[in-house]
């Protein structure tokens, strides 16, 4: 009885964090607008065909949001994410379509091609201290270069029949590909969450210093980080050949924002030390019934990004007054961090973004 009260005592402050959190606001976003699309087409939109389509399209987003959050909870930037999901996207294209390579060879040479892509960009950060910024953005236009040289201007078809079952496979209307993403979610969840790599990668965004003091090498963790965020690209391309009647240049050009946009509305912070994974898989949702609305209403494509974009910079613009609001309110209660250790008063200073701490 006693251990019943004592975990009882624990839940009931831990559902009040949650009822006032991001991911429950989210969630509310979420049924709300699913609902009011489904009003709004006269119940079509709740329909089996309609839930398949949201859905499957649905797997791309989450997989490259949860891209960029690995990359943002060690304080990193991938800008790359959407041409190096292009590239991995017409690599297997070109190795089935045009090499007769197949399914079960070329996709699994597309993600491994994109991981290690993702660990060659960690190993040059670090090995550089140049900043991440700076680096996956000269990734991307080599990508992009990369993937022109592969598609040209055509579109790459003809992709084994394997693959094409896998991309329209819907049990009870649940696509497979949807079905990846959420295990990829799941998965990352579980790694973030539960091992001690997933702590230490948190521990190296959070606090360099500390981490580095701790005997965590916070050069491994930026090259992981950027390693993992390659792994979930190369399977975010993976779902988008099996969706897409063909690839061509243009796939991934579209990536990059929502890339940012679902991890951030999710509540993950651009300084790192944080995830957010059931944040993220709704920001993603919601991002995806925002452009099903447009496609249902006939909406200009510009007012989207618009809004998308306006709702990216209200969140981190949020969050920065919400920090500062914490911060004046602890200034006034005198409230002081602890000295460390040995008496050591001295502040102590962050470790540079730019590749992290050996």
């Amino acid at each position: 009885m006693t251990t019943l009260r004592i975990r009882g005592a624990a839940t009931v402050p831990a559902l009040r964090r949650f009822t006032r959190s991001t991911t429950m606001t989210l969630l509310c976003v979420v049924v709300a607008g699913y609902v009011a699309l489904g009003i709004a087409s006269s119940g079509s939109f709740f329909e089996g065909p309609s839930v398949r389509t949201f859905l499957q399209y649905l797997a791309t987003p989450i997989l490259i949001g949860m891209a960029q959050m690995v990359a943002l909870c060690v304080g990193q930037l991938n800008l790359a994410v959407g041409a190096l999901g292009g590239f991995s996207a017409c690599l297997m294209g070109v190795l089935m379509a045009d090499n007769g390579v197949p399914a079960a060879v070329a996709v699994p040479a597309g993600v491994l091609a994109a991981t290690l892509i993702g660990l060659v960009t960690g190993v040059f950060i670090v090995a550089t201290r140049i900043n991440g910024f700076i680096v996956t953005l000269g990734t991307m236009t080599i990508l992009l270069g990369a993937q022109y040289r592969l598609s040209g201007t055509r579109t790459i078809d003809g992709f084994p029949a394997a693959l094409r079952d896998f991309g329209r496979a819907a049990p009870l209307n649940i696509p497979l590909v949807f079905v990846t993403a959420l295990a990829g979610a799941a998965l990352l969840a579980a790694f973030m969450y539960r091992t001690v790599a997933g702590r230490r990668l948190l521990a190296a965004g959070g606090n360099p210093l500390a981490a580095r003091l701790s005997g965590i090498s916070t050069d491994r963790q930026i090259v992981l980080a950027h390693t993992l965020s390659g792994l979930l690209v190369g399977i975010a391309a993976m779902t988008a050949t099996a969706s897409l009647p063909g690839v061509n240049r243009s796939v991934g050009g579209d990536w990059l924002l929502p890339s940012f946009a679902a991890p951030i509305i999710g509540g993950v912070a651009l300084t790192g030390g944080s995830v957010a994974v059931f944040g993220t898989v709704l920001a993603a949702f919601v991002m995806r019934l925002i452009d099903t609305a447009r496609a249902q209403f006939s909406l200009d494509p510009s007012w989207v990004n618009f809004l998308i974009g306006l709702v990216v910079l209200g969140t981190v613009v949020g969050g920065r007054l919400h920090t500062s609001r914490l911060e004046k309110r602890g200034t006034t209660a005198g409230c002081r961090p602890p000295a460390p250790p040995g008496g050591d008063t001295q502040s102590a200073v962050g470790l540079p973004s730019a590749g992290g701490t050996r």
